[in-house]
C-alpha cells in the first residue's frame, strides 16, 4: 500500500472514530435531549486536533498493525488519554466548565474503537496469510524449547507470520510454567521429556529458544534433539536476547560450534579500554580469518585509528567495507603491502607511530609449508622480523604476535618458523622499550584452509569425507573466541609474556567430521569417512606449552600467562632439520638471527 495513501487512510478512519465517540456518549448521557453546541463542537475539534498531532509525533501512523503487539497498544493508549485530558484543559480554561461523565465515556470508547479497528486489522491479516500457506506448503510442526520471554516472543512472531512452521507446545524446566499456556501454545513438560512430546504431537521441528544456554549443557540439548529430527534450529547469541532484538529470522540452524560446547568469553572490558580506546591500532593480516575478527572487535572499544595492512588487495576491500558501516567515530586507514619488504615497512611504521601492533600476518597451513619453505621462512620468520623492528624504531608501545600450538616442539615447516617468530618477540622484548609478547593458541573454526570448510565441502558433494588418522586430536576454538582473548591477553601484557588460550579439551578430528555429518542430515551411511594417513609434518596431537612453561600464572578464566625466568632454554629449533633445499642468503639470515637470541640469552642469564 503506497505511504501517502496509507497515511490518509488511517487519518480518516482515526477522524471518523473520534468524532462518532463523541457524538455516541452524548447520545448515551442524553438519549432524549442530545444537542450538539458551540461547546461540544469546539471540544471535539481540539480532541481531534490533538489525538493527530500525538499520533503523528509518536509515530503511531508508522506503525504495521500486522505486527502489532501490547506496546503498539499501550502507546495508543498513551495517545488517548493524553488528547482527552488536553480537551479537559481547553474546556477548564476557556468555557471554566468541565463535562467529565462525557470525557470519560468518549476515553474508554476511543480505546475500545481504535484499538478494535488495529487489532482486527492485524488478524484479518494473519488469517489471511495463513490461508495462503496453508495453500502453497504443508506446516511444519515445532516443538519450543524455553517457554521464557524469548520463547514466547519467537511464537508470538511464527504465529503472525506467514513461516511454514507451526508452534504446537513449549517445553520449559521451570515448573510454575507446566500446564500453562502461553499465546495459546501450551507448556506440556521439562526439557527431559523430547522424546515423548516429539512422538506424541508428532513434531517434525525442534527451536531452542534458550539464548543463554551455552557450553556443554547446549551441546547435551542439541545432540538429544538431533536423536529425534534433524529440523534441529537455534536462536543465535545471548546478546541478542540481552537488547531485546529477538526475531524469528535470526533463528538458524545448529552449527558445528554450537555443538563444541565452548562457554561464551567474559571480558574485562575496562582493560581492553585502557589498552585501546582513543589510541593508534595496528593489524597485520588484517584480511585474513584471525586479523579480520580482531578488526571487527578491536573497533568496538572506539580506538582513534584503526590500520589494517594486507598484502591481499580483495581482502582488504572486504573488511574495509564492512568496517566502514560501523557506527563509531574510528578512523580507517589501509596499507597494502607485504610484511617481507622491510624498508616499506619501516617507513609505514612511522608515518603512522601506532600504539599497539597486532601481528597476525602469516602462512599457517601445514601440508603447503611443507613444500613452500622459502614462503614460510620469508614471511613467518622474516616478517616478523620485519614488523617488530619497525615497531620498536617507531616507539611503539605494546606488540602482540598471533602465534600457535604448532610452535611447541615443531615437528613441521609452519610451527618451526613460527617457534623462530616467538623467540624473535622475547628476544625483542629483552633490548627493546616496547612491551612485547605473545599469544599462542590452537585450530580456529571456520578459518580459511581448516578442517571444517574443506569437511563441508567434501560433503556437499557426496563424500567421503577424508580424515588422516583415526586417532588424531586437534584443539578447537571459534574464531570470535579467540580473537577476543587475544584482545583480552594484550590489556594484561607487561612485556615478555607468552600467553596461552585455554582451548578445552582436544577435539578427535573423526568425531568432528561424524558431527558435520549429521548436522548436514545424513549419516555415515550415507557419507563415507576415510583416512588417507598422517601427511608430512603433522602429529597425532598438539601440545599448548614446552615442560619449562608450566609454571604459569592465571590473568583470567581462559588465559594463562608463561614468563620465563630462564627467558630461553636452549635454541629448540634446528634450521637445518627443515630447509629442503639451499638456500645461502636466506639460511645465513636465519642463522644470524638465531645467533643474536643465543648472545641475548647468554648477556641476560650471565647477570642473573
Amino acid at each position: 500500500m503506497d505511504y501517502k495513501f496509507r497515511l490518509v487512510s488511517l487519518i480518516l478512519i482515526d477522524s471518523i472514530i473520534v468524532l462518532f465517540s463523541i457524538y455516541l456518549s452524548h447520545v448515551f448521557l442524553n438519549p432524549f435531549n442530545a444537542q450538539i453546541n458551540f461547546f461540544v463542537v469546539s471540544s471535539s475539534i481540539i480532541l481531534l486536533l490533538t489525538h493527530h498531532l500525538l499520533s503523528y509525533k509518536f509515530h503511531l501512523y508508522m506503525r504495521v498493525w500486522k505486527y502489532a503487539n501490547i506496546d503498539e497498544i499501550i502507546g495508543l493508549c498513551k495517545v488517548i488519554t493524553t488528547s482527552v485530558a488536553l480537551t479537559a484543559l481547553f474546556q477548564i480554561f476557556v468555557f471554566r466548565d468541565l463535562y467529565e461523565r462525557a470525557l470519560f465515556l468518549t476515553w474508554i470508547l476511543h480505546i475500545v474503537l481504535l484499538c478494535g479497528v488495529r487489532l482486527f486489522w492485524r488478524y484479518w491479516q494473519l488469517l489471511k496469510e495463513q490461508k495462503e500457506v496453508e495453500s502453497t506448503s504443508i506446516k511444519r510442526r515445532a516443538l519450543i524449547l524455553g517457554a521464557g520471554n524469548t520463547g514466547r516472543t519467537i511464537v508470538n512472531q511464527l504465529q503472525a507470520e506467514s513461516t511454514i512452521l507451526n508452534p504446537i507446545v513449549f517445553l520449559d524446566d521451570n515448573p510454575n510454567l507446566k500446564n500453562l499456556e502461553l499465546s495459546g501454545v501450551p507448556v506440556v513438560g521439562g526439557l527431559e521429556e523430547i522424546e515423548s512430546v516429539v512422538e506424541h504431537y508428532r513434531i517434525n521441528h525442534i527451536i531452542i529458544a534458550m539464548p543463554s544456554l551455552k557450553g556443554e549443557k547446549l551441546s547435551s540439548l542439541i545432540t538429544n534433539a538431533k536423536k529425534y529430527t534433524d529440523n534441529v534450529q537455534i536462536l543465535p547469541s545471548y546478546l541478542d536476547f540481552a537488547t531485546g532484538n529477538i526475531q524469528y529470522t535470526k533463528i538458524r540452524d545448529v552449527s558445528i560450534e554450537d555443538l563444541l560446547g565452548r562457554e561464551p568469553v567474559i571480558l574485562n572490558n575496562e582493560s581492553i579500554s585502557l589498552k585501546i580506546k582513543g589510541k593508534k591500532i595496528l593489524v597485520t593480516g588484517a584480511g585474513g580469518s584471525i586479523g579480520s575478527e580482531l578488526c571487527r572487535q578491536i573497533i568496538k572499544f572506539e580506538p582513534y585509528e584503526l590500520i589494517l595492512l594486507d598484502h591481499s588487495e580483495y581482502n582488504i576491500y572486504k573488511i574495509t567495507s564492512e568496517l566502514s558501516k560501523n557506527i563509531y567515530q574510528t578512523n580507517i586507514t589501509t596499507e597494502i603491502m607485504s610484511i617481507e619488504n622491510r624498508d616499506r615497512i619501516m617507513i609505514m611504521m612511522n608515518n603512522h607511530k601506532p600504539d599497539v601492533v597486532f601481528h597476525a600476518a602469516a602462512y599457517k597451513h601445514v601440508p603447503l609449508m611443507e613444500e613452500n619453505v622459502y614462503s614460510a621462512v620469508s614471511t613467518n620468520i622474516l616478517g616478523t622480523k620485519n614488523v617488530a623492528d619497525a615497531a620498536d624504531q617507531a616507539n611503539v608501545s605494546n606488540f602482540v604476535l598471533i602465534s600457535t600450538d604448532k610452535a611447541v616442539n615443531p615437528t613441521n615447516v609452519m610451527g618451526m618458523t613460527k617457534r623462530i617468530a616467538e623467540l624473535i618477540i622475547n628476544e625483542k622484548n629483552f633490548v627493546s622499550k616496547t612491551k612485547y609478547s605473545s599469544v599462542r593458541f590452537g585450530n580456529v573454526l571456520g578459518s580459511s584452509g581448516s578442517v571444517v570448510p574443506l569437511f563441508k565441502e567434501q560433503i556437499s558433494h557426496g563424500g567421503p569425507v577424508t580424515v588422516t588418522h583415526p586417532e588424531m586430536t586437534r584443539y578447537f576454538m571459534t574464531i570470535p573466541e579467540a580473537a577476543q582473548l587475544v584482545i583480552q591477553a594484550a590489556s594484561f601484557s607487561n612485556g615478555g609474556e607468552t600467553f596461552v588460550l585455554d582451548m578445552g579439551q582436544p577435539v578427535k578430528i573423526t568425531d568432528l567430521a561424524k558431527q558435520l555429518i549429521k548436522l548436514s542430515g545424513f549419516d555415515e551411511k550415507d557419507i563415507e569417512i576415510k583416512f588417507t594417513g598422517i601427511r608430512d609434518g603433522e602429529k597425532l596431537y598438539e601440545e599448548l606449552c614446552y615442560e619449562y612453561e608450566e609454571s604459569y600464572r592465571k590473568v583470567h578464566p581462559k588465559i594463562n600467562a608463561f614468563h620465563n625466568e630462564q627467558y630461553i632454554k636452549n635454541i629448540d629449533v634446528r634450521l637445518e632439520d627443515y630447509l629442503l633445499y639451499k638456500n645461502d642468503e636466506l639460511t645465513n639470515i636465519i642463522a644470524n638471527i638465531l645467533k643474536e637470541i643465543e648472545s641475548h640469552e647468554k648477556i641476560m642469564m650471565g647477570s642473573k
